[in-house]
């Protein structure tokens, strides 16, 4: 077993549920106008952004690096009726990645406390869409209010100090959107605040 699968093997079983259960928003918005087709989830945790996406008529490669966030999504899609739409595969993105092509490829805060070379798998994600098809990457653009000290000390990318190291083809690539949005949002203790996320959609030109 890897560092990395035993780090997020350990959060995952620590607690019943670490995620919310709900899609992520700017994926939901970015996702809803799109004609279904095939969807990557790339680190799917318990499954929130797969099971939306899949009750929306989409048929979704979801991949994590945790057995047990695999599991936990799985039981989540079962329940919600959308197994027969799902693919759920395990790999370290750094060592494997998902076959095909797909007409959305996402990657909703696929950040790591651990040293994780994310502009490869960034690169991957970029070459896995299909003509006409859109990768949307979310990220934390600053930690939250109710971090603890070191999150609120750490330097987090801009935007483009995302999209720049990809490499992107500007011939081949259309920028959708690609910026830092404010969203409201409740922390662990009820409290109130502001979130400052990095929201970048990028789509493949067809030619």
């Amino acid at each position: 077993m890897s560092e990395a699968q035993e780090f997020w093997d350990e959060l995952y079983g620590a607690r019943e549920r670490v995620w919310s259960g709900r899609v992520n928003p700017w994926l939901a918005e970015t996702a809803a106008p799109l004609s279904p087709g095939r969807a990557l989830d790339l680190g799917c945790g318990e499954g929130g952004d797969t099971v939306w996406l899949a009750e929306h008529g989409w048929h979704v490669t979801a991949v994590d690096i945790s057995p047990t966030a695999l599991d936990r999504a799985a039981a989540a899609a079962e329940a919600a009726g959308v197994t027969a739409r799902i693919d759920f595969q395990r790999h370290d993105l750094l060592e494997s990645f998902p076959d095909g092509e797909f007409d959305l490829v996402s990657a909703q805060f696929l950040q790591s406390p651990l040293d994780f070379d994310r502009d490869t798998v960034l690169r991957r994600a970029v070459a896995a869409v299909a003509p006409g098809g859109v990768l949307i990457v979310v990220d934390h653009g600053a930690a939250p209010p109710w971090a603890h000290e070191m999150a609120r000390k750490h330097r987090f990318l801009s935007v483009d100090e995302v999209i720049d190291p990809i490499g992107l083809d500007p011939a081949e690539w259309q920028r959708v959107r690609a910026e830092p949005v404010e969203r409201s949002a409740t922390g662990p203790d009820g409290e109130a605040g502001t979130l400052l996320d990095n929201v970048i959609v990028l789509r493949r030109v067809t030619h």
